[in-house]
């Protein structure tokens, strides 16, 4: 009772400062929740939570006892304790009240007070509170207050259900929002993973808070899924690369001793999954989203910490490994995107190219610029440049570039050869050659040696608009095809996942004769109405905000009615998906984020990104200088930028 008194008291007391001097500055950042990075184990603890570690017994003394050893600690990605920080909470009465922290002004933005990577002051401001610790709002109260009520009397029905479903998908870890369930139908009895935080799925989840003026639970999800980043992931006793984001995550409550409950997170990095694939794109999409919160909050100081810029390096280094493959695209196997089951997609998927690039793009800004970052600002832009010549000349098919494969010459063996890729001209599939339009071209799924997957991927198409890895000139023509070919790829529902659908012999090879899979439903030619977003985005980019507000207007009639399904079977979308989840969460957000950047256009140019014309002039082939042959690159650039 005296400890909570003294606490009390403490936090009457004005504002107490504790320096703590070694070398150099402080490294802690704005404002930094008690459960996220970079808090040590045995530091501050609010509400009476306690921290353990391997190496430590539970920490049940008040005050600030800790060792430099431990802060350093915490930023080692090879440490075991790393980020692993646990919530607990006492739930008996006899406790008293729950006593916290507010943390404030705790300093890990890289700056060039910080750039030298030792740790040398500790800054802490604020002493003691007993409220709960709150990130702070980025925008004006009085400013959120008349945005919500100008929003509310624009919203639509379908639009105020919507906002309802999403808010109580939210789900909480140590009393802050920290993501929103996959589904949260409340007739489904036996919810497998979809009770759980997906990377992937949250996205357009997080776009409708951002949009809406609620970046709290972003910025938390953002702190917590970099927390996971570092846990050990084992599948038959072998470890992937450091860096790897999970695909999903779950927050548990496990008894402790006496009355004492723990919440923890509960991270899938593929272990669990069908396949047991690891998710390549949960990083990508991570780092998207993380350049998207500073754009629209205009807070870039979570960039700037030193935890994020750890986290996002770690990233790039996994995807930037040099390996033995000879192209500049990712490697990956199938089932390793949103496509998560099998369904021929391995080797270099134009979906996993486009967040790819995209990701680059982002880092690239974000990065914090110092002597020991340069190396990886150089790959990045070589990496871009070699990406973004490699997709546009060889992925891309028009009524031109169809017939010129029609008339390969297969076999050649030359420095000069046409067909790099041996690809004969019978892989054509009679289908293309009739659907294809005149005025219309697209990217296709996947290239490898002797192959080509010439069906359309929407969301590959979609994001190398959004992220410009296409030219100006193909980002028209792939909107001229879907608008040429509106019944096939948006019918009911938009929009396809896939263009068309594997059957028969195909089906039963490819898909290893899935039940899930089967023709036109789910992966294989189901409609999935969460690409709805990224389909506004992209139209809007390239200035064709009819076919968007089309696409919205359509799926505004049906979602609200058929109780927003996760997907849509048939060749036409026309009924809900057979085993398609009710309540989906990215459905339900992927309509609100389309209705909300239709509405403010603004927001909406804050998330793609326009052309770099330098990155075709970055060549380091050194071709030029070996006199061994022409660099191809320029022979191709006048036509790829027409």
């Amino acid at each position: 009772m005296n400890t909570i008194t003294l606490i009390r008291n403490r936090a009457i007391n004005s504002a107490r400062k504790l320096l703590i001097d070694s070398k150099n500055s402080s490294f802690f950042g704005s404002l930094l929740p008690h459960h996220a990075l970079p808090v040590p184990n045995d530091f501050l603890q609010p509400r009476f939570n306690l921290y353990r570690s391997k190496n430590h017994y539970p920490f049940r003394k008040l005050g600030f006892q800790h060792e430099l050893g431990s802060v350093r600690k915490i930023f080692n990605p090879s440490s075991s304790n790393y980020a692993t920080s646990r919530c607990f909470s006492l739930n008996s009465a006899k406790r008293g009240a729950r006593i916290g922290f507010k943390v404030q002004n705790f300093s890990t933005s890289v700056e060039t007070r910080v750039n030298d990577n030792s740790f040398e002051k500790i800054y802490i401001q604020g002493g003691l509170n007993v409220k709960p610790l709150v990130v702070e709002s980025v925008h004006n109260d009085e400013e959120s207050v008349v945005r919500e009520e100008e929003e509310e009397e624009e919203e639509s029905v379908a639009e105020k259900q919507a906002w309802k479903l999403l808010k109580d998908a939210i789900v909480t870890y140590c009393g802050n929002p920290v993501g929103t369930v996959a589904a949260n139908d409340p007739g489904d009895k036996l919810p497998l993973n979809y009770d759980q935080v997906f990377i992937r799925d949250f996205i357009p989840s997080a776009l409708a808070f951002l949009l809406k003026g609620d970046s709290e639970i972003v910025k938390y999800f953002l702190l917590h899924t970099l927390q996971l980043q570092s846990w050990e992931k084992t599948v038959d006793c072998y470890s992937p690369g450091q860096g790897l984001m999970p695909a999903s995550f779950k927050v548990r409550t496990v008894a402790l001793e006496g009355d004492t409950r723990e919440e923890v997170l509960d991270p899938d990095f593929g272990e669990s999954a069908i396949g047991r694939v690891a998710p390549v794109d949960s990083g990508l999409w991570w780092i998207i989203l993380l350049r998207a919160y500073g754009k629209i909050t205009g807070d870039y100081s979570l960039q700037e910490r030193v935890d994020v810029q750890t986290g996002l390096k770690m990233i790039l280094k996994l995807c930037l490994t040099d390996g033995f493959d000879m192209f500049p695209s990712l490697l990956v196997t199938d089932g390793s995107c949103m496509i998560d089951r099998r369904m021929g997609i391995h080797g270099h998927p134009l979906e996993i190219q486009a967040l790819f690039y995209s990701a680059l793009r982002c880092s690239r800004e974000m990065l914090a610029v110092t002597d020991g970052t340069n190396d990886l600002v150089r790959a990045i832009n070589n990496r871009l440049s070699a990406l973004s010549f490699h997709i546009r000349q060889y992925y891309w098919v028009d009524m031109k570039k169809i017939n010129e494969i029609y008339r390969y010459k297969t076999e050649e063996y030359s420095m000069d050869a046409i067909n790099k890729f041996n690809i004969y001209p019978e892989q054509i599939p009679f289908w293309v050659m009739d659907w294809i339009p005149e005025k219309g071209g697209y990217l296709i799924g996947n290239l490898q040696p002797a192959h080509m997957d010439f069906r359309f991927f929407t969301l590959g198409n979609l994001w190398s608009i959004i992220s410009s890895l296409s030219t100006p000139r193909q980002n028209e023509a792939i909107l001229n095809l879907i608008e040429a070919k509106w019944d096939d790829l948006v019918g009911h529902m938009p929009l396809k996942i896939c263009y068309p659908a594997l059957d028969n012999e195909e089906w039963r090879i490819i898909t290893g004769s899935d039940p899930k899979n089967t023709p036109w439903s789910y992966h294989n030619g189901g409609s999935w109405p969460t690409l709805l977003w990224q389909f506004t985005l992209a139209c809007m980019k390239m200035g064709r905000i009819d076919l968007a507000q089309k696409a919205v207007d359509l799926a505004e009639k049906r979602l609200p009615v058929d109780s927003w399904p996760e997907y849509y079977d048939t060749r036409s979308g026309k009924f809900i998906g057979k085993q398609a989840r009710l309540y989906q969460t990215w459905t339900i957000a992927g309509f609100l984020t389309s209705k909300m950047l239709l509405k403010n256009p603004k927001m909406a140019s804050m998330l793609f990104s326009e052309e770099d014309y330098d990155l075709l002039e970055i060549c380091v082939c050194g071709l030029s200088k070996s006199g061994r042959k022409k660099c191809s690159r320029v022979a191709a650039k006048s036509q790829i930028l027409v």
